[in-house]
Parts: structure tokens; C-alpha cells; sequence
């Protein structure tokens, strides 16, 4: 509470003690810069950031952030880079997630994408007024942050909301207008994590599941026991899909990280913004080809072509992909030659999207260049949704590429989803 922050920098392939300092430094509100070697690039810009000024020490620090909210709403805690002030009161709820039994915080640091993670309680009226009917009420929420800015001086930031709650039947579209299917990600993704923490025996992927069937049969649109009718309104149609690669993300499967990557991936998870956060859970593919302005492709191996360059934004690492043909010209030169500038240009084009985004993140992503079937391409092949495997009975379409993996993709996902949604209601 005296304001502290503990910033970790470390650099190692095996264990450094990451995971032990964890709560250290996420209770200081500091941040971490992982790598395999103080040599790497990465590493050593992201320290030169630091010290510019631009993150770290040109940060707000020494913060206080307190909730006020109507007698409706109970607060169960947060999760996020802050420590409890042990600011106990009645709108403080018996059930806990994360830092709870308080309405106040310490944030020691914060830059403009730290974010929180904050879970309320609904109370319920006891009356037995209305039954069977919907019912709605108006409560309020209020969000003050006392911090010292990098000037020097201290400044109140007040954000005050009204919002309103709806019970009972026939109020299903009100909830579905005012759902944020990316937060409502980033939120699963963040207790999610969470819960793998503090519960030894939960089976995340299965809780993850469940949460999601109960969720689409209670706002998806179908005749019982019919899979095939079932549908999603647009509001929630992305929200599967979100489910979906946040199962097979890293903060789910811990198999091939070490305790010491997990601990790092969780705390940027976090801490950064939903924008951010999607990114970690599901990235982003724009596809470059030649006389073609760049266009966003599905996550999906269907959108690797010999003849484009793919240009893979996970958060972490930056993916610069070239297909077959592609890495066959650039290696005979042809990007040297004056009469084909216009493959120079296709070749440079993501390279220069991929150096603004590296410039505006931190830390600093890893970037990697590879080639289609190259041993650095499974940096992009882990992240796609396997439609065509090794052992698909469909034949390859042109413009694709099989997955050497026994996962599902996301068309037999959604199909076992729209069965058990419609089997529950």
C-alpha cells in the first residue's frame, strides 16, 4: 500500500520464477517482459521503452479505485493488476471472485490500456409481487480513481452509470441488444484462468462448455430437439466462435508452456484492454496478395494459398507467412528484379504493417518470418481452425491446407453445440 512497484524483467528457457513472483507483481500493478535471451531483440527494446518514458516510469501511479452502486448490487471482487484495500461494506457481496470483500482497490501503476475485470451480485427481491412476470429496475454504478499523474499532481476520475436490470419472462432481446460479445469473452477467458488457479480437480475446457451450452439455449433461436434449426441473433453469433479458440489458446492449454510462460501469458491477459485481450484469445489473419489491397481472412487453414502472404497478429507474437510459391520466388530473387516490383512490393507490405504494430505494443511481440511447410510455420498453423486435417475424408480445396492434428474444428464444435443447446431447453 506504500505505492511500490515491482516491474519484472527475465530472461530464460528454463525456469526463472515468473509464476512464484506472480502476485508480487500483479498486486504492485507492475508488468513483466519474458524471453529466451537477454539478446533478443524483443527484450532489449522493450527495456529502451521503458526508460523512454513511454511505459513503465511515464505511467500514472499511486492509485486508488473505489466502486459505489446502488443497494441492488452487491460487488463480488475483481481481477486485474490492483491489491485490496480491505474496504469492507454492505454493498460488498458473500460470494468472492478474485480480490473481494471490499469496494476499493490500490493500483500502484497504470498506463492507458490497464483495465480491470469487475463481477457484481444482482439482489434478488424477496417479494413474491409478480411472479411470472418480467420485471425491470434502474441502479447505478460508480467508478472513482484518485491517482498521481506523470506531472506530478494528484487528479479524481469519475465515471458514474445508470444502468437497468431485467428479470422474468419475455425479456430475452433486451439482454441480447446490450450483450458485448468481446468483453463477454475476455471476461470467460479472464475467470476462466482464474479458476484453473484456485480449484485443482476443474476441468476448464469442460466448465467452458457447459457455460457456453446453457448460454445458447437460453438466447438462441430453435425448436426443440432440433439442431439444425438453431441460430444465433448477430449479437451473440461471434461468441461461439470466441469459445472456441479461447479452448485450444494458451491460457486453456498448458501442456506445451511452462509454469513460468503461463504465469506471463495470464498477467497480460489480465491487465490489457478488451481490444488486446481478443487478440491473445483469438488473433487476427489479413491476407496480402499480389495487385490486391490487404483483406481480413478467417482463422482457418481454407485461407492459406501458395500465391499470398499472411500476416498473423496473435498479441504475443507477429506472424509474417509466406506461401509456397511466394517463398519460392523470393528465394530465386524475384523480388530484386526491376520488371517484378510489383512482388517486391507484396513481400514488403505486410513486413511494414507488422513493424507498426510491434512499435505501438508492449511488450514487444515476437515477430516471425516463415515459409509454408517451413518448421517456424506452426507458429501460424497452431492458431488455425483445423477444417482440413490429415485425416479428412474431403478433398483439399485449392486455396487450403491440411493440419496435422486430432482437434476438432469449429464446424463439428458448432454442430455438437446447437444438439446439446437444444437437448437442455
Amino acid at each position: 500500500h506504500q505505492g511500490h512497484v515491482l516491474d519484472l524483467f527475465a530472461c530464460a528457457v528454463d525456469q526463472v520464477g515468473v509464476a512464484e513472483l506472480r502476485v508480487a507483481v500483479e498486486r504492485t500493478g507492475g508488468f513483466v517482459v519474458l524471453g529466451e535471451s537477454f539478446g533478443h531483440s524483443e527484450f532489449k527494446e522493450s527495456l529502451k521503452r521503458v526508460f523512454r518514458g513511454e511505459y513503465g516510469i511515464g505511467a500514472a501511479s499511486n492509485a486508488k479505485f473505489e466502486i459505489s452502486c446502488s443497494k441492488e448490487i452487491k460487488i463480488q471482487g475483481v481481477l486485474g493488476p490492483c491489491a485490496s484495500l480491505e474496504k469492507r461494506g454492505p454493498n460488498c457481496s458473500e460470494t468472492v471472485v478474485g480480490q473481494g470483500n471490499t469496494s476499493g482497490w490500490k493500483i500502484c501503476s497504470l498506463d492507458k490500456s490497464t483495465s480491470l475485470t469487475i463481477f457484481f451480485d444482482i439482489v434478488k427481491k424477496d417479494s413474491s409481487e409478480g411472479i411470472g412476470q418480467a420485471t425491470s429496475s434502474q441502479f447505478y454504478l460508480q467508478f472513482l480513481t484518485h491517482y498521481q499523474h506523470k506531472s506530478g499532481c494528484m487528479r479524481l476520475r469519475v465515471t458514474t452509470l445508470s444502468r437497468r436490470s431485467v428479470a422474468g419472462p419475455g425479456v430475452t432481446q433486451e439482454l441480447i441488444t446490450g450483450f458485448d460479445q468481446e468483453a463477454a469473452a475476455v471476461t470467460m477467458a479472464r475467470l476462466a484462468s482464474f479458476k484453473m488457479e484456485i480449484e485443482a480437480e476443474i476441468d476448464p475446457i469442460r466448465w467452458l462448455d457447459m457455460s457456453l451450452i446453457r448460454f445458447c439455449s437460453k438466447f438462441g433461436d430453435y425448436e426443440k430437439h432440433s439442431g439444425a434449426s438453431f441460430s444465433l441473433s448477430p449479437q451473440l453469433s461471434r461468441f461461439p466462435q470466441f469459445m472456441f479458440h479461447l479452448s485450444r489458446s494458451q491460457f486453456m492449454q498448458v501442456f506445451n508452456c511452462s509454469p513460468d510462460e503461463t504465469a506471463f501469458f495470464r498477467m497480460m491477459l489480465n491487465r490489457e484492454n478488451v481490444a488486446n485481450s481478443i487478440l491473445m484469445i483469438q488473433p487476427s489473419l489479413v491476407s496480402y496478395a499480389i495487385n490486391s489491397a490487404p483483406e481480413p481472412a478467417p482463422l482457418d487453414a481454407a485461407s492459406v494459398a501458395a500465391d499470398r502472404v499472411l500476416l498473423l497478429d496473435s498479441y504475443f507474437t507477429i506472424v509474417v507467412f509466406h506461401g509456397a510459391t511466394v517463398a519460392q520466388c523470393r528465394k530465386s530473387g524475384y523480388q530484386d528484379m526491376l520488371d517484378h516490383k510489383a512482388f517486391s512490393q507484396l513481400l514488403q507490405a505486410p513486413r511494414d504493417a507488422a513493424h507498426a504494430v510491434i512499435k505501438g505494443r508492449f511488450p514487444v511481440p515476437r515477430l516471425v518470418i516463415c515459409d509454408q511447410h517451413g518448421s517456424q510455420a506452426r507458429f501460424l498453423v497452431a492458431k488455425l481452425n483445423p477444417s482440413t486435417t490429415y485425416n479428412s475424408d474431403a478433398p483439399l480445396i485449392p486455396c487450403g491446407d491440411r493440419i496435422v492434428t486430432d482437434d476438432i474444428c469449429y464446424d463439428v464444435f458448432l454442430d455438437h453445440l446447437q444438439r446439446l443447446a437444444v437437448q437442455q431447453s
